[in-house]
């Protein structure tokens, strides 16, 4: 597929340089960051909802629950 897009001249021409010194074509380059970008930011949302529900939620592990596991290994240890 065909897209024009504006970017910084200074972006431009750093990727110029680099398509040339990774022997690829400007569009290989292109695409393969946009693939990357694509591919690290996937989980975003997923990890906000994540935050959004434990930053509300307290993380403290219930003291029984410690004491009953630490109990739990003395016995089998």
């Amino acid at each position: 597929m065909k897209v024009a897009i504006s970017i910084p001249d200074s972006v431009f021409q750093e990727a110029e340089q680099a398509s040339k010194r990774l022997r690829m074509s400007r569009s290989r380059l292109y695409s393969q960051a946009v693939e990357e970008f694509v591919r690290k930011h996937r989980g975003q949302s997923v990890c906000d909802a994540l935050r959004t529900v434990y930053g509300q939620e307290p993380s403290e592990i219930d003291p029984v629950l410690t004491e009953l596991q630490a109990r739990a290994l003395r016995e089998k240890w």
